[in-house]
């Protein structure tokens, strides 16, 4: 005969945070589970991943076995066994089934396994491990993800203006002509001086090629090379 569950207290009154958690949980992924202990880790995930800071939240072994509540929960799921190779077992099952996605990276010669929902954000940041855009943090996040760097077109729809057919034309062909980073830089220099158009844009990349940019200071930010039609908006 088995014992009678501890019974739950209630929710306390008054506002409490809420935890959001996306709908295939329920209708995809929750018919799939079939383990007690996977299921309060993933639950612990969809908990914890919002709290994290930074483009690409992830989780480390650390940070599941250092919750005490979480702890408890796989006690209680599998009395009979250590809590920690319970824990080690449910992730492994969670990332066997894809709910979660794990990558890892060296940090003060200690490989850390990175976790990761199963999200079109957490496939990207997996991605970014894997291709080496990762640097060590601290003690607390020891591992920051390096964004990825968003492309011409992504730059200029999110800093000049709608992305149209003839646009996207227009900066095709200017990656045939021009390096990438001039382009980008192009861009930033646009925003800076509110100059949003395909027309300034391209107008410094003209000034950059005449003046032979690359052959001047390596790292200038070109502000220099604009005279001409563009010279009022430079402070030289």
């Amino acid at each position: 005969m088995s014992s009678r569950p501890r019974k739950f207290a209630g929710f306390a009154p008054g506002k409490f945070n809420m935890t959001p958690v996306p709908a295939p949980f329920f209708t995809e992924l929750l018919p799939l589970v079939d383990d007690l202990a996977e299921l309060k880790v993933l639950l612990f995930c969809m908990y914890a991943l919002p709290q994290k800071e930074g483009e690409y939240p992830y989780l480390r072994r650390a940070d599941f076995s250092g919750s005490a509540e979480l702890m408890r929960g796989l006690v209680a799921a599998r009395p009979d066994a250590d809590a920690e190779a319970t824990l080690d077992d449910a992730l492994a099952r969670a990332v066997q089934r894809a709910a979660l996605l794990s990558a890892d990276v060296v940090h003060n010669a200690e490989t850390l396994t990175l976790y990761f929902i199963n999200s079109t954000r957490g496939r990207r940041a997996v991605d970014q491990v894997r291709a080496g855009r990762w640097k060590p943090g601290d003690l607390n996040n020891p591992v920051e993800i390096l964004p990825e760097r968003p492309g011409i077109y992504e730059l200029y729809e999110a800093n000049i203006g709608l992305l149209t057919p003839m646009i996207a034309d227009e900066l095709k062909d200017m990656e045939q002509e021009f390096p990438l980073r001039w382009i980008e830089e192009a861009i930033r220099e646009a925003v800076y001086y509110n100059k949003r158009s395909l027309r300034y844009i391209r107008a410094i990349l003209e000034r950059w090629r005449s003046e032979s940019r690359d052959s001047q200071s390596g790292d200038d930010d070109g502000k220099r090379f604009i005279s001409g039609e563009y010279g009022e908006f430079i402070n030289h």
